[in-house]
């Protein structure tokens, strides 16, 4: 079984750097021009996110998710980072780029389908238990007594499930740590 392109980058090889930029710097481009107003922030986007592919290579785990699933994920935070830190300044961008490439709907549908991409898989990393719990509360809308009536476990035992499962779903999203308060 030959390495992945990530492994391959983890373990010093130079080649793959290259193999690299050929088969994921198109998805790369694609969401950074996508997700950005002008071509130089996404230039600049693509270099910085590539930078933290290498950086994060050694984390790429293929049974957690795939190699395309890893660099999206990593784009996304990056874009996502670059565009709250541009929001916070007053942008420089001619009324020309504001309207020509203006964010439309099929931007907003691209970065929920990569968020619910990325949320699925986080559920997918939970006990059955807790998938279940939550399942019923998030996409059925059931409280947790309804979820213990009508799986038969303890109030309790519904509470800490879906306490634990979201902690663990955020944690693996990136949005924060175990130690922060949910609310379902």
């Amino acid at each position: 079984m030959t390495d992945s392109i990530l492994q391959r980058i983890a373990a010093g090889d130079s080649t793959a750097v290259e193999d690299c930029l050929k088969k994921y710097g198109g998805l790369v481009w694609s969401l950074a021009r996508k997700m950005l107003r002008n071509a130089d922030d996404a230039e600049d986007a693509v270099q910085e996110i590539f930078v933290d592919v290498w950086k994060n290579a050694e984390r790429f785990d293929e049974t957690k998710s795939s190699e395309t699933t890893f660099i999206a994920m990593i784009a996304r935070r990056r874009l996502i980072d670059k565009i709250r830190h541009s929001n916070r300044r007053i942008t420089a961008d001619s009324l020309d780029d504001v309207l020509l490439e203006p964010f439309t709907r099929a931007d907003k549908d691209m970065q929920l389908g990569l968020e619910a991409r990325e949320a699925a898989v986080a559920m997918r990393n939970l006990r059955p238990e807790q998938q279940q719990v939550l399942r019923l509360s998030i996409v059925q809308g059931m409280s947790h007594q309804e979820i213990a009536d009508a799986t038969g476990m303890p109030l309790g035992t519904v509470k800490t499930h879906a306490r634990r499962g979201i902690l663990q779903v955020r944690e693996h999203l990136g949005l924060g740590s175990s130690k922060q308060e949910v609310a379902l």
